[in-house]
């Protein structure tokens, strides 16, 4: 089994790879993750976790818009490893890297997490990938929308399966909620809202700035964990709203998801999402969740487990995070029903049991 993928920090998919082949490997079998990489970048926190279980790694480094030699790195690599799969993870690996790993003769897998939208750049790449997923010989969709969404594009429906991530438990588990604050250094006496994400337009950030405006009698601060492209954009935002000191901007922090606990309540805003793996890192912590009802995330969260809004309503996520704040016994009942079902839906093995039916599916 080779997986690749051209990581960026590690959120969705990367954490996917992670899971994927560290229980492969833990199974018995031979995997092995590529990462394709620019000249000078450096993803040592994406790689360090599969070199520490003992998973094989490899780094191409290519330089931007060398695709013939990294074509021609993959055929080698599927030469040199002889794996039963391919399985890519993400748009630029799907585009270039998947047709390169058929012509050498292996089958190929996707996983997609869904599509961020954005400007005319991304609309480009994004139709390319589309056009991609009819050539693999499986394609995984993380959520019922999403696999809706690709057969209505032209996903063949006998090559389209749809696997839900799963929640791979931390070890080292996660921090308590008095060292998980002192980690994140909350201030005192305030009401934490915790926000987790890519800084980029789908992720939604900008509706909870918005909705910071109608929560002004509330003593909250909201803790932004995450890098990307808008951060200044979204900087400025929160400045011209008048809500800057009320954000603090941590950027991509160490082992984020074991410091869940901190948060009195988790935001996800996004306008569209898969099956996001915060909100497993969430319910692992008990945090009172409030999230907007885009993608799979109905499919991992009802009402009984968390606060569910309509996408791009500020009104309606400030309600929501206000109810949190009004009624803590509510919130931690449906937070201990999210764990709950955390435990009991979303267990790594039926996971990976579906995925090596998928691979087994294609000898």
């Amino acid at each position: 089994m080779l997986h690749v993928i051209a990581p960026g920090d590690v959120g969705g998919a990367e954490r996917v790879v992670h899971t994927l082949a560290t229980g492969q490997h833990r199974a018995g079998h031979r995997v092995a993750v590529a990462t394709v990489l620019g000249n000078g970048a450096d993803r040592q926190l994406f790689l360090a976790p599969l070199d520490q279980a003992g998973v094989e790694t490899m780094t191409l480094r290519i330089s931007p818009r060398a695709y013939g030699r990294e074509r021609a790195a993959i055929v080698e690599l599927c030469r040199r490893l002889r794996p039963d799969v391919v399985h890519t993870h993400g748009y630029h690996v799907d585009v270039v890297d998947a047709g390169a790993a058929r012509r050498a003769g292996v089958p190929t897998v996707t996983t997609v997490h869904g599509f961020t939208g954005g400007d005319f750049k991304n609309w480009i790449y994004e139709r390319l990938q589309r056009r991609a997923f009819r050539r693999f010989d499986a394609v995984v969709a993380v959520s019922r929308p999403l696999a809706r969404d690709l057969e209505r594009t032209g996903v063949p429906s006998a090559r389209l399966h749809i696997v839900p991530n799963a929640w791979p438990a931390h070890d080292p588990p996660p921090f308590g909620r008095n060292q998980a604050r002192e980690q994140l250094e909350v201030p005192e006496g305030r009401f934490h809202v915790g926000w987790v994400g890519r800084l980029t337009r789908e992720k939604g950030l900008d509706v909870l700035l918005a909705a910071l405006r109608l929560l002004e009698d509330v003593p909250l601060v909201v803790s932004v964990v995450g890098d990307g492209r808008q951060r200044s954009h979204l900087q400025g935002e929160a400045a011209r709203l008048g809500v800057g000191d009320r954000v603090r901007w941590l950027g991509t922090v160490a082992e984020a998801g074991r410091l869940f606990a901190a948060f009195d309540v988790f935001a996800l805003s996004s306008r569209t999402e898969g099956t996001p793996i915060v909100l497993f890192e969430a319910m692992a912590a008990e945090a009172p969740i409030v999230a907007t009802a885009v993608g799979g995330v109905p499919d991992v969260v009802t009402p009984r487990e968390a606060l569910l809004v309509a996408a791009e309503d500020p009104a309606g996520l400030a309600q929501a995070i206000r109810s949190v704040f009004t009624n803590p016994a509510a919130a931690g009942d449906r937070a201990r029903r999210a764990r709950a079902r955390l435990a009991s839906e979303f267990a790594p093995a039926p996971w990976l049991e579906r995925y090596e039916a998928i691979y087994r599916s294609l000898g």
